[in-house]
């Protein structure tokens, strides 16, 4: 048998934005998060729903970085992809990019599966802020768009169950510490990608794990799922059953809203999103992938800004069909310690004009179920095979882990070779037992936070920058207390004293004392300001990032002039970004100049990282003027009235 299935690089240029450095300050407070709904709402809910919709969510966003340092301003740029083809499909994946396949392209027909993004324009949608919208992400850690959004994984070929070539994804996900591979292949003559996912815990305890497969399709579409009633859930985050609506009244839906399909239990799990002609994309799987999801942003002023704002003008928007672990994105799953686990996906096309029983029964003649099966279980004797050619390199932090504990993970290879510069520090600290200090005053690196490194923190030489990790990991442990008294001993020795006075600011607004807080926030302002080496990245983010915060704790007590003396020295090419425009118009607003603040927005601005589900720009401009609020600043996504 002739394999024709092949795997190549290749470089797609977009319209693109830089992704910009991201934010140095450790993120002690987690962004704001739309898809959670109240503890009391919980009763209402099915026991095993209610149990996992409470189980471990995320307290922080540590160790991971906020990535905020991106605008909007777009040019050609090339991004790196690996391209798998048969003689039916071509699947093109962006391995810089979480690994997203930003194309499956059917090549009798010629049609385009999936919504394909024309640009690269990051917003804030992930947990950690960047994302973009297009193609099929993978969503692994924790309720939410993934931190791997904009990041790189590691790719390599491998073989292919059928004897062919089959491209391998895999990273460290470091919000839950698990390792987890993505193998993606077309076999022979297929309409359909394969794509075997596995999650793994190495450790000891139970860890909870979250899995949701997101697809981007052309908005115009009918979703179709074998499900007679749904868990719908809007952005008043209550979520509710309702029975499965019709493409009509999807249609009709004046806001955003997600519905989380109940699927009866002995049903294949699949679902279809096809045009008016019923030509479109079907995604199935094995059924441990239970749950499946359609997102729409709603026909409202809002929804159709959020489409014009992740795209280009003009393009056509779009809804995203999912599948997860759970059937609601606000559970998390028990992964039990030292143990796995793993499925398969299929992505292809369909025609039909039916109903779902029809689609089913297409589906089945098409691809049958028994046949994912049998994929599945082809797949998992190769789940372990070393790759071949590294086709691109993700992180250092899966392979500092693995030298840690000296685990062996088969298949997913975290080389000693891909330590970089954020790990020095670390593995100096694990093999050495202590922190190196810095050779150059700069920004503090990234804290390590699990409770193996906070061990190793505690017992190494207690110099400022240890206690200032240390307070850090302890603050992620939720012992509050400790982390100040931490953050307050180093102060006494340490030389560079801004980021431990931001930390102890933050605790203080925390613990409801923001007078302390504002005079905290200005003193490490102050401090900062001495410090600063020169107007490179990482000190012109440090500053943008720790003046943002300080002009927020100032205006909160009433202290206009201390944060109109920070603004003042922020960057001039800050203080033109388009969310320091909206603060100086929130700042002007409390200096009493309502008209300058309404000239700020008369002038124009964008603020690039506008957080899903935030509604900051209408708040103030509703303290401004009683006129309606522009189109052009409208993110709202939920009823005014809300």
């Amino acid at each position: 048998m002739v394999i024709v299935t092949t795997i190549r690089r290749e470089v797609l240029t977009l319209p693109a934005a830089e992704l910009g450095p991201d934010n140095p300050l450790p993120p002690l407070r987690l962004l704001h998060e739309v898809h959670r709904i109240e503890d009391r709402d919980r009763d209402e809910l099915p026991r095993d729903m209610a149990r996992q919709a409470g189980y471990e969510p995320l307290r922080s966003l540590l160790p991971v970085r906020v990535r905020d340092g991106y605008g909007r301003s777009r040019e050609p740029r090339d991004i790196d992809a690996l391209v798998i083809e048969n003689d039916r499909l071509r699947a093109t994946v962006l391995p810089g990019l979480g690994g997203r396949v930003a194309s499956l392209l059917h090549k009798p027909t010629g049609r385009e599966l999936l919504y394909r993004n024309p640009v690269f324009q990051p917003a804030n949608f992930a947990l950690n802020g960047a994302w973009f919208s297009g193609g099929v992400e993978w969503n692994i850690g924790a309720t939410g768009h993934t931190t791997l959004s904009c990041s790189p994984l590691h790719a390599a070929r491998v073989p292919a169950p059928d004897g062919g070539e089959m491209l391998r994804l895999w990273e460290w996900e470091r919000l839950r510490d698990l390792p987890f591979q993505i193998d993606l292949w077309l076999p022979q003559g297929s309409d359909f990608l394969h794509v075997a996912v596995r999650i793994r815990n190495p450790h000891e305890r139970p860890v909870p794990t979250y899995w949701w497969s997101n697809i981007a399709v052309p908005e115009e579409r009918r979703v179709l799922v074998p499900a007679d009633e749904a868990y719908h859930f809007g952005y008043e985050r209550r979520l509710e059953r309702v029975p499965t609506p019709s493409y009509e009244e999807i249609r009709q839906l004046p806001c955003a809203a997600d519905y989380f399909y109940d699927l009866p239990d002995e049903r294949r799990r699949w679902i279809a999103a096809l045009d008016e002609d019923g030509h479109g994309l079907v995604q199935t799987s094995t059924d441990l992938l239970r749950g499946r999801k359609l997102f729409v942003w709603g026909k409202g002023p809002g929804g159709r800004r959020w489409q014009e704002w992740l795209t280009a003008p003009g393009t056509g928007g779009y809804c995203e069909i999912q599948a997860g672990l759970a059937r609601t994105q606000l559970e998390h799953v028990r992964l039990d310690a030292e143990s796995e686990v793993s499925w398969l996906e299929a992505y292809g096309p369909l025609s039909c004009a039916g109903a779902v029983d029809e689609v089913e029964a297409r589906l089945e003649a098409v691809l049958p179920r028994a046949d994912v099966d049998a994929a599945y279980a082809a797949w998992l004797p190769h789940a372990d095979t070393e790759p071949g050619e590294i086709l691109a390199t993700g992180s250092g932090w899966g392979a500092l882990e693995v030298l840690r504990a000296d685990w062996k993970l088969p298949g997913t290879p975290f080389d000693e070779s891909t330590l970089g510069e954020a790990q020095e520090p670390w593995l100096q600290l694990l093999r050495a037992g202590s922190l190196p200090e810095p050779r150059r005053v700069r920004p503090p690196g990234e804290t390590l936070v699990a409770p193996h490194w906070r061990d190793m923190l505690e017992t190494a030489p207690a110099t400022p920058l240890t206690e200032y990790h240390l307070g850090v990991a302890q603050w992620h442990a939720g012992d509050l207390a400790q982390a100040v008294r931490s953050w307050e001993r180093a102060l006494e020795l340490a030389p560079s004293l801004w980021p431990l006075l931001r930390c102890l600011a933050l605790a203080d607004r925390e613990s409801g004392n923001p007078e302390r807080a504002a005079d905290r926030y200005a003193e490490a302002f102050d401090d900062l300001c001495h410090e600063r080496r020169d107007n490179g990245a990482s000190w012109t983010a440090a500053t943008a990032a720790l003046g943002r915060e300080a002009i927020e704790a100032l205006l909160a007590v009433g202290r206009t002039a201390q944060a109109r003396a920070v603004w003042e020295r922020l960057h001039p090419a800050t203080r033109q970004r388009g969310r320091f425009r909206l603060i100086e118009a929130g700042l002007l607003l409390a200096e009493e100049r309502r008209e300058e603040a309404l000239d700020v927005f008369r002038a124009g601005f964008e603020a690039a990282d506008l957080r899903e589900g935030a509604e900051a720009v209408g708040r103030l401009w509703s303290r401004l003027t009683d006129e309606p609020l522009p189109g052009h600043y409208d993110f709202r996504m939920r009823p005014t009235e809300a």
